[in-house]
């Protein structure tokens, strides 16, 4: 008979979960602290551990660690009735087995302790798990506790342990770099550098110097050697977002690293040697670019070791309010906002909007109706906007001068890494882009220097209104 330890302060939920698991033929042990639960685990051989986060004298996560360090081969679930982001991260990247809300959905549990209980039949004498990192503190802040979520941070916290390349898949707007953040600050590499580059954001030959830099003479204007993304993440993590847009060409020299994890400098010839690891993402299908040989087969099968796969925002309509709730916030402290929360019907009228733009959309959403409102509470009059039709909006002026200043910052974004893309800038070069094309998207995207699908993206992204 497979035994189980259930920890847990409240002696009620320890008697239900014991009335549940005897009837399906377990033997349960009960403890009411982490350090009781320290002792019987020391005293016992369990083929699985439930245990609680919030109980006195230790924390549930405390007495999981030690127990996990001295029988890394006994699965523990992790149970909880606040389910935040931070816990589940937390919890899969020490090396729970699972995690679970409270109160109990009754067939999950029964599901997730049965493979538990499999699980450490089949491994107890054939696999050693790895030491878990000691500290994930410095997670990036992603909000939501649907299921859905909850799913994404379990894979979080499993894979930010290893090096493992990762695929981040998800509609434009759910929060893919926060994923890719997330990662790395759960991650032995998270005091190493983290960089992040926008493959569709620069024409072919921009975006190799600006990933494998360049020697000096290399073209016109390159007045002196630069170092690429690739080297100044060496030993950290380098996240290539919107890597369906990639050419080609750029695809098989990223093929290369992740084989070899070497390369050259535009105009070099001596092989740099770098440890880094790749996290990449897109809103794109990659399995149909790949059958319409857009990109390479074999690339994509090395970036997809692990696939997250990020749900748009109506699909976990139960995260808007957490979501609203901490825009709000956000806004507040970073602003001289004093808006103290929302009412109901504003509430439920967010809830039921489609959002198209995913959170990005909500957020710009919140941030407007925050700018209109003069203090207090949000209403529902305050996204009378979102009823309309009216899409929230970058607000960026349309002066000549500025579309020029935005030509000049794309070319030295790539000399001074600490300057960024500013998003109302790209998105004036598209709408000139546009106009002096007569709306031609073909055109347009030549001119720019970027393939039509990059250029469609960007203007579904912000909006713009075509012809075709």
């Amino acid at each position: 008979m497979s035994r189980i330890l259930i920890a847990d302060d409240d002696k009620n939920l320890r008697y239900s979960f014991r009335t549940l698991m005897r009837k399906e033929g377990y033997e349960i042990d009960e403890a009411p602290d982490g350090l009781t639960a320290i002792e019987m685990v020391e005293k016992n051989d369990y083929d699985a551990v439930v245990m609680d986060i919030r109980m006195p004298q230790m924390s549930g996560l405390e007495a999981f660690t030690r127990i996990h360090k001295r029988y890394p081969k006994l699965p523990v679930i992790i149970a909880t009735a606040y389910g935040t982001t931070e816990t589940a991260i937390e919890a899969m990247s020490l090396g729970a087995f699972d995690y679970v809300l409270k109160p109990f959905d009754v067939k999950g549990l029964k599901r997730i302790i049965a493979s538990a209980v499999e699980n450490s039949r089949l491994i107890k004498d054939k696999v050693r798990l790895p030491d878990a990192p000691s500290d994930g503190s410095g997670t990036a802040r992603i909000v939501g506790s649907s299921p859905a979520m909850q799913e994404v941070y379990k894979l979080i916290g499993k894979v930010s342990r290893t090096d493992a390349t990762v695929l981040i898949t998800g509609p434009s707007g759910s929060g893919k770099e926060l994923v890719a953040r997330a990662i790395f600050n759960y991650s032995p590499r998270r005091d190493k550098p983290f960089h992040a580059v926008n493959c569709a954001a620069l024409p072919e030959k921009l975006l190799e110097s600006e990933l494998f830099g360049h020697e000096k003479g290399a073209f016109t204007g390159a007045h002196e050697t630069r170092l690429g993304r690739f080297e100044r993440s060496d030993g950290g993590t380098l996240f290539l977002d919107e890597i369906g847009d990639m050419p080609l060409l750029m695809q098989t020299k990223i093929l290369r690293v992740l084989q070899e994890q070497s390369f050259e400098r535009v105009g070099g010839t001596r092989t740099i040697h770098v440890d880094v690891r790749i996290v990449a993402a897109t809103n794109q299908n990659l399995e149909e670019l790949v059958a319409t040989g857009q990109f390479r087969e074999d690339l994509y099968y090395r970036l997809r070791v692990v696939h997250i796969s990020l749900p748009p925002v109506n699909e976990r309509r139960s995260d808007i309010p957490g979501l609203v709730d901490y825009f709000i916030r956000r806004f507040n402290r970073s602003t001289e906002q004093k808006i103290e929360g929302i009412t109901e019907e504003a509430m439920g009228f967010l809830c039921d909007h489609p959002w198209p733009g995913n959170v990005r959309e909500l957020q710009n959403a919140v941030e407007r109706a925050m700018v209109l409102n003069p203090g207090g509470v949000l209403r529902i009059g305050d996204f009378s906007f979102l009823e309309a039709g009216e899409q929230p909006r970058l607000h960026a002026p349309s002066e000549d001068d500025l579309v020029d200043f935005a030509s000049r910052l794309m070319q030295r974004a790539l000399q001074d890494p600490s300057i960024e893309l500013i998003p109302a800038m790209e998105r004036i070069l598209i709408e000139r882009a546009l106009g002096e094309t007569g709306g031609n998207q073909v055109k347009a995207a030549k001119l720019l220097g970027i393939s039509r699908n990059t250029l469609r993206n960007r203007i579904e992204r912000f909006g713009i209104k075509t012809e075709n």
